[in-house]
């Protein structure tokens, strides 16, 4: 198996998981609106460095579990249900946020804010099922195999991937809250766009294990 493969999966999967404006990117804008993007970027790192230990454990779990047909055939019909409910949400519930009054906020060493980061990101707990999904999900479509190698490298894809979506709230948040409407309702779509194509060859995969 090339090795693109599982990094380009990893990539996208992390990138997906992080660009929808949650706790952890949004405080990374606000840091550098703030405090600049020193601060916002140790911040990012401290929150990336978590993600890397949550994804390395997911695959782990996820290995496990591989080797249990009927766990695989559950986690399937699991992330069909997830996908497909991330799919309406962006689709047709997903509001465009509202800017808030700004308000101040101390000036807080480099130190403070990797330690923040690693904070919010190891009270986030969604990326280890998360990812234990996406990584089953890819080895039954023989996308991924629990190698040493390609584990690693799916893992260097999702860490790449969540530092790449964090990054960009960092040195775009301030020209996309200018253009919140246009842009993140954009961005609901092609997001829900994904999912819905995700959950779609989801269910096939399904039906043919089920019909075929």
């Amino acid at each position: 198996m090339t090795l693109l493969t599982p990094l380009l999966s990893g990539f996208i999967a992390a990138f997906i998981g992080i660009i929808p404006p949650g706790l952890i990117n949004m405080t990374a804008a606000k840091i550098n609106l703030k405090e600049g993007k020193k601060n916002a970027l140790w911040f990012a790192f401290g929150a990336v460095l978590v993600i890397l230990f949550q994804v390395s454990l997911a695959v782990l779990f996820a290995q496990v579990i591989d080797n249990r047909p009927d766990v695989v055939t559950l986690l399937r019909e699991v992330g069909f249900v997830i996908f497909a409910i991330l799919t309406i949400y962006f689709l047709f519930i997903a509001k465009d946020p509202k800017t808030k009054k700004k308000s101040k906020i101390k000036k807080s060493s480099k130190k403070s804010r990797f330690f923040l980061g690693m904070l919010l990101s190891g009270l986030n707990f969604f990326p280890i099922p998360y990812y234990v999904v996406v990584s089953v999900t890819l080895a039954s479509y023989h996308l991924f195999v629990f190698e040493n190698n390609v584990i690693f490298t799916f893992v260097l894809g999702s860490v790449l991937g969540s530092f790449l979506a964090l990054y960009s709230y960092i040195a775009f948040f301030g020209r996309i809250e200018k253009k919140t409407d246009y842009l993140m309702r954009n961005m609901n779509t092609i997001i829900g766009s994904i999912t819905g194509l995700i959950s779609i060859a989801t269910l096939f995969n399904i039906l043919s294990y089920y019909f075929g």
